[in-house]
């Protein structure tokens, strides 16, 4: 009786070991290792989507929040899924990607940047146009090799600033001048 004792409890602790090896939790290297797998994924999803190359870019939230307005119809004055115009695109990307407040107007958007050429354009930088106008009436967010995401007559969409309308119509590049953005981050802290 004493060995049939000592087998069982020698089987129950088997029993609850095996249990337990069982139930224990995945180690978070595998979770790790599945999200970095999904951002790529995402990157490798969007690149394709906006014909810009993502694997080069740390801002996967700019690519992101561009997506997510991607068909968004367009309506002058609009601000809201249901209809946004240029500016207030702009000035939307800018307070979710950025934390910056800007302007909501394309002029004195212009007014807080400093220029940039063409060719020196970097991603997040604004393009202004002068479309049918003498003075600026577009603003868009460049993404890189040439790409531009605004809300065109269109909706929301991503261009070339070398399509023959835009490369005819562009004006300027512009980096938000540290001034404004030392500023901006400034009176976005106090306000909260």
């Amino acid at each position: 009786m004493k060995k049939f004792s000592i087998l069982f409890a020698l089987f129950i602790s088997v029993t609850i070991a095996t249990v337990q090896a069982q139930t224990k939790t995945v180690p978070n290297t595998t979770q790790e290792a599945a999200d970095d797998q999904d951002k790529s994924l995402v990157k490798d999803y969007l690149s394709q989507i906006m014909g810009v190359a993502l694997s080069t870019t740390s801002n996967v939230k700019l690519f992101q929040f561009v997506y997510d307005w991607i068909g968004t119809p367009y309506r002058f004055g609009g601000n809201t899924k249901k209809g946004i115009d240029c500016s207030a695109f702009t000035k939307e990307l800018y307070s979710k990607v950025f934390n910056l407040d800007i302007q909501r107007n394309s002029r004195d958007i212009f007014s807080m940047v400093s220029p940039v050429k063409k060719d020196e354009l970097k991603e997040g930088d604004l393009v202004f146009f002068k479309i049918h106008s003498r003075s600026i009436s577009h603003v868009g967010i460049y993404l890189g090799n040439n790409k531009f995401a605004h809300a065109s007559n269109k909706g929301v969409s991503i261009n070339n600033l070398d399509d023959d309308y835009y490369s005819r119509y562009f004006y300027r590049g512009g980096r938000l001048l540290d001034s404004f953005k030392k500023e901006l981050e400034v009176e976005s802290k106090d306000s909260k």
